[in-house]
């Protein structure tokens, strides 16, 4: 097969694009160029820079394939940048790396990829694609990526090949080596591409000079007892840099970005709820209102018995037991066993579904 390889100069998209030629696959050699390198120079914990783009050319000629660097910059400030501002401004905490790795690749990449002739687009994510098509989770669970992926079109899930999802890390690095390639132990990126030096309220001023500045910190009840520089600063469940003495620990438990305020509470209890309510599902298959599921509400977070009530793009999610610190903007990813059924964005908590 014709194959494009989506290779942000890491080692798992690397060792996928030699394991694909080891195969005898004609493999095409991808970059996608995001953002200006000014907004990565900070940090080298970062992925989408120059230096990763010369390290995925080097293993492209070490490979002997065509490589080219394709200018995605205009979609990801759209999907991706100012997404992210946008849903801080509302209050809510957004997930990048799904509007990214969800998104972005599997609409405008893949679809780049078919102008190229490929009948794929291979990537280096932890996850695998079953009988169905369907979205499974990864064999090494603690790389799995399957959260960040739901958004996938079904139909994409027929075009994309993920060749590292029955492998652990430490087996990619090992056919790294084998195949010899400069990158076999190179670090990951750690940081959002486009904030490394993770100070996200700074990137929001910058993408709205307007944004609102300081504002209440407040008890249930109503009561001032701080203030903040900028509710966007924070998220649900959040105790460091609140800066208030309430001779307890104090948590974030909602935000009010109309009135610029931070409630928060003393009682950590008030942080778990019983339901969720999500928009924008997308269904690889959709639950029956009466069967038993998994849902995930953050990246490597625990799989939480639930079931779960749809109509159209909306869906509603009952647990079993109280959840702690549902974030509005997150995601809600739903499984039965290790399979993605799909997944939506978080709404609102519901304390007693």
């Amino acid at each position: 097969m014709r194959v494009v390889v989506a290779m942000s100069g890491g080692v798992d998209s690397s060792v996928v694009a030699g394991l694909l030629v080891r195969q005898g696959h004609e493999v095409i050699g991808v970059h996608m160029r995001l953002h200006d390198e000014s907004a990565t120079a900070i940090s080298g914990k970062r992925c989408c820079g120059y230096d990763d783009a010369l390290d995925a050319r080097k293993v492209a000629d070490a490979l002997q394939i065509p490589f080219y660097v394709m200018n995605l910059r205009d979609a990801f400030r759209k999907a991706v940048m100012s997404d992210l501002a946008d849903t801080y401004l509302a209050g809510s905490t957004p997930n990048p790396c799904i509007q990214c790795n969800g998104v972005l690749k599997f609409r405008v990449l893949l679809t780049r990829a078919m102008a190229l002739g490929a009948s794929h687009l291979a990537t280096g994510h932890y996850a695998r694609i079953v009988e169905g098509p369907g979205l499974a989770m990864a064999v090494d669970a603690d790389k799995d990526q399957s959260y960040f992926l739901f958004p996938m079109p079904t139909e994409a899930l027929g075009r994309t090949l993920f060749p590292l999802g029955g492998l652990t890390k430490s087996e990619v690095r090992e056919h790294a080596a084998a195949l010899g390639l400069a990158v076999a132990d190179k670090p990951e990126s750690q940081e959002i591409c486009f904030i490394p030096d993770g100070d996200h309220a700074r990137f929001v001023r910058e993408q709205h000079p307007d944004a609102p500045a300081d504002g209440p910190i407040l008890t249930e009840d109503g009561t001032e007892v701080g203030r903040h520089d900028g509710y966007y600063r924070f998220t649900v469940g959040q105790r460091r840099g609140l800066d208030v003495a309430m001779g307890v620990p104090a948590y974030v438990l909602r935000i009010d970005p109309e009135q610029r305020a931070v409630i928060i509470t003393t009682d950590p209890s008030r942080l778990g709820a019983m339901g969720l309510v999500a928009s924008g599902a997308v269904w690889h298959r959709r639950p029956e209102p009466d069967e038993a599921v998994t849902v995930r509400i953050r990246h490597r977070g625990r799989h939480n018995a639930a079931r779960v009530s749809s109509e159209g793009k909306r869906f509603e999610v009952h647990f079993e037991e109280p959840v702690r610190a549902i974030a509005p903007g997150q995601a809600a990813v739903v499984y039965q066993g290790d399979r993605v059924l799909g997944g939506g964005w978080i709404g609102r908590a519901v304390q007693g579904a």
